[in-house]
C-alpha cells in the first residue's frame, strides 16, 4: 500500500467528518442541479453525447501490393472500409466515482448526474469557518482560508466536491512553503538533537530516521540521551541492531548534557556523518525540564559552537492546538529547526499542522502514521491536502 493510501486511511476521520460538514452546510440551503461540463479545475468542457467524438472518414486506400493474395469479397460495396481503430459506439458507463478529466475520455455525460449546489455567500463562509475550526486548524488560518475562498468564488454555486477541491488547493499553498526534507550538511558530525513532550514518539521516530538514513549511505551514530526512561534505551538498541547503526548509552540517571557531549567526542572520532541525541520527553510548562534542555543545548555547544546542526521538535497530531504553544516554548528554548508530525492516526487532529505551517512557517521533514520503518515519510503537501480533505491523489 502507498504511503498515501495509509495516510488517507489514517485521516478517514479527519476527512469523512469534515466531508460530514460540508454536505451538511451545502444542503442547508442548497438546491439539486445538474452537474456542469466544466469543473471546479478548470478543464474544457466535455462533449455533449456521452460517445466519443465520430472519426474522420478514412480516405479511400490507395492500391497496394498486398502481403499475401486474399480472396475478392462478392461486393465491394460490402467490403468493409480499412480504418483507425478508434471507439465509436457509446462507452460504457464507469463507476459512479469517477469524474473531471478521466470520466469525459470515458465518455461519462456530466449533465446525467445529480448534485446539490449552495451559494457561497457570507452565511455560507461562516460556516465553514466554524467547521475548519473544529477541524483544529484554528482560528487565524480558518479565517484565511475561507477568505481566500471568497476572493475568487463569492457569489457561486458550489457543490462539497467543489468545496473540498478549493480547501485542497489552500491548504496545499499554506503547507507547499513548508514542505522540506532535512537539509543535510558537509559538517561531520552533523548534529540532529530531537526534543518533544512526553509520548509524543521521539524514539520510534530517531529509529526510523536513523535506519533511512544508514540505508541512504550515511555513517550514524545514535546517542540515547533519556537517562531516565530505561525502556527508551532499549528501544533505541533494538532499532540500532535492526539497521546496523551504534547506540552511545550511559548509565540511568546520568548527566543526559555530558552523555551528548561524550557523545560528539566519540562520533567526531569515528568519522560519523551524523549524530543523533534523543531526549527525555518533557512538558512545555515544566521549567526545570526545559531548563535541562536548555543546559544540553549549551554543553553541545561548548564542544561545537554551530552545533545542533538540526533541532528537530517531534509532535503528536492528537494534542490539537495544543501543539501551538509546544513549537513556541521549544523554538525559544532550543531553536527548532524543523518539526516532525507523528500519530496521525484518525484523530480528526490532522488540521493542526496546516495551523502549525501557517502560523510558524516552521520546515515539515517528515510525518509518521504507524510503527513500521516506511510509516515515516517526506511530507508532500498535495498528498497530506487530498488526504485531510478526503480526495483522491493525483
Amino acid at each position: 500500500m502507498s504511503f498515501f493510501n495509509k495516510l488517507k486511511n489514517k485521516l478517514f476521520k479527519s476527512s469523512s467528518k469534515l466531508e460530514e460538514g460540508l454536505d451538511a452546510i451545502v444542503k442547508d440551503g442548497g438546491v439539486e442541479e445538474d452537474t456542469p461540463a466544466e469543473e471546479i479545475s478548470g478543464l474544457a468542457p466535455a462533449p455533449d453525447s456521452g460517445t466519443l467524438p465520430e472519426p474522420t472518414p478514412a480516405p479511400e486506400p490507395a492500391p497496394a501490393p498486398e502481403p499475401a493474395p486474399a480472396p475478392e469479397p462478392a461486393s465491394r460495396e460490402a467490403a468493409p472500409v480499412a480504418a483507425p481503430p478508434v471507439v465509436t459506439s457509446p462507452v460504457a458507463a464507469p463507476k459512479a466515482k469517477s469524474s473531471g478529466l478521466i470520466g469525459r475520455l470515458l465518455g461519462r455525460n456530466p449533465a446525467s448526474q445529480k448534485v446539490v449546489r449552495r451559494v457561497l455567500d457570507d452565511e455560507m463562509l461562516e460556516q465553514l469557518e466554524e467547521l475548519l475550526i473544529a477541524s483544529d486548524m484554528g482560528v487565524d488560518t480558518a479565517l484565511r482560508v475561507t477568505a481566500n475562498m471568497a476572493e475568487t468564488r463569492l457569489g457561486t454555486k458550489l457543490s462539497t466536491q467543489e468545496i473540498k477541491q478549493l480547501l485542497a488547493r489552500e491548504i496545499s499553498r499554506i503547507m507547499t512553503e513548508v514542505a522540506q526534507p532535512m537539509p543535510l550538511y558537509a559538517k561531520r558530525p552533523q548534529v540532529v538533537l530531537v526534543v518533544g513532550v512526553n509520548g509524543s514518539g521521539k524514539t520510534t521516530t530517531i529509529g526510523k530516521l536513523a535506519s533511512q538514513f544508514k540505508a541512504a549511505g550515511k555513517d550514524v551514530v545514535i546517542a540515547a540521551g533519556d537517562t531516565f526512561r530505561a525502556a527508551a534505551v532499549e528501544q533505541l538498541q533494538v532499532w540500532g541492531t535492526r539497521a546496523g547503526v551504534p547506540v552511545l548509552t550511559a548509565p540511568e540517571g546520568s548527566d543526559p548534557a555530558s552523555l551528548a557531549f561524550d557523545a560528539m567526542t566519540k562520533a567526531e572520532a569515528d568519522g560519523a556523518d551524523l549524530l543523533m541525541i534523543d531526549t527525555a520527553g518533557r512538558l512545555q510548562n515544566r521549567a526545570d525540564l526545559m531548563e535541562e534542555l536548555a543546559k544540553i543545548v549549551r554543553v553541545i555547544r561548548k564542544k561545537d559552537p554551530s552545533a545542533p546542526h538540526n533541532t528537530l521538535l517531534v509532535l503528536d497530531a492528537t494534542t490539537g492546538q495544543n501543539a501551538l504553544s509546544q513549537v513556541k516554548t521549544f523554538q525559544d528554548l532550543a531553536d527548532v529547526t524543523g518539526l516532525v508530525m507523528t500519530k496521525l492516526d484518525g484523530t480528526a487532529k490532522g488540521g493542526v499542522l496546516v495551523a502549525l505551517a501557517d502560523k510558524f512557517g516552521l520546515p515539515i521533514h517528515a510525518i509518521g502514521i504507524g510503527e513500521q520503518l516506511d510509516d515515516l515519510a517526506p511530507f508532500d503537501p498535495d498528498d497530506f491536502a487530498a488526504a485531510l480533505t478526503g480526495l483522491e491523489s493525483d
